[in-house]
């Protein structure tokens, strides 16, 4: 036997047919699933849609035995522990979503690809209730699905939201590590996301915008460079001050956030502006409709 037909043996034995998932999990009998393969034949669907419709199994079911099935992080509705925002780990096979895993793609084949050029990315706004958050989380979210470790930090040092959104524990994070103090295991797992780990903003201080500006801050982001695989940085709106400019310039490169029918034109205009004079990569700009 040759190491292909060794590997093609051993992935068989390792990622079971969706029939046998639905057995296991589903108390599907062998007769049931004969019985959903013999209605596969005769009426050209795929087997998950088989067994829909002959009422053996829910739709959700299915979709969860898929996940199971290609190693794809899913938890069906009843059991969801994650916060509703995060529409990518909730809804991954929505089409919507698709949106993310494309620009996810973009961003892997530009800015946050493999290579000494390397960015952290943040993710910048105009101004508030934009969704930069809720880009950020599900952008994070994307890029967790994917081989690889995925950092996401809060450097919202002035209204942090991002341990909201994953579920968090908040009281140390990124002010703290800022100010001088070595605080442990402040980067902390997604409970339910493999792959995903958050740097929450810790302590709101009365001076983020001088603690941003400190030289720890680049030192950081450059040492969790070379210990995570993708790097996503979530900013205060521009409205509130530099910070977000400043945070943009020790990532290297930023992505600009936007909501159809409320974001200003002319006020994206002026941080693209100013972002450009600082030799920041622009990654893209996108109008965001959720």
């Amino acid at each position: 036997m040759n190491d292909f037909e060794s590997n093609q043996q051993a992935q068989s034995v390792q990622d079971p047919s969706l029939g046998d998932i639905l057995r296991r999990t589903k108390g599907l009998t062998s007769e049931q699933v004969m019985q959903a393969l013999e209605y596969q034949r005769s009426n050209g669907v795929r087997f998950g849609a088989a067994v829909v419709a002959l009422g053996l199994a829910q739709t959700e079911d299915v979709i969860w035995a898929l996940s199971q099935q290609f190693h794809y992080p899913y938890t069906p509705v009843g059991e969801r522990a994650l916060n509703e925002e995060l529409v990518v780990a909730n809804s991954p096979f929505d089409e919507n979503v698709e949106a993310f895993r494309d620009l996810r793609t973009q961003l892997l084949t530009s800015t946050m690809g493999p290579g000494p050029e390397r960015s952290a990315l943040a993710i910048v706004s105009a101004d508030v209730a934009e969704g930069k958050t809720f880009v950020a989380a599900n952008l994070a979210t994307a890029f967790s699905q994917l081989p690889g470790r995925t950092l996401v930090i809060d450097a919202d040092l002035r209204t942090p939201r991002l341990h909201e959104v994953f579920g968090a524990e908040a009281s140390t994070g990124l002010s703290g590590i800022l100010a001088g103090r070595t605080e442990a295991n402040v980067i902390r797992p997604v409970s339910h996301l493999p792959n995903l780990y958050l740097l929450p903003a810790g302590t709101v201080p009365p001076n983020p915008t001088e603690l941003l500006q400190r030289a720890a801050m680049s030192l950081l982001l450059r040492e969790l460079l070379n210990k995570f695989d993708n790097v996503l940085v979530d900013t205060p709106a521009a409205s509130h001050g530099p910070d977000a400019r400043i945070i943009a310039t020790h990532c290297g490169a930023a992505m600009l956030v936007g909501r159809k029918r409320q974001s200003k034109t002319a006020d994206m205009q002026a941080l693209l502006k100013h972002l450009t004079k600082s030799k920041i990569k622009i990654a893209g700009v996108l109008v965001n409709e959720f």
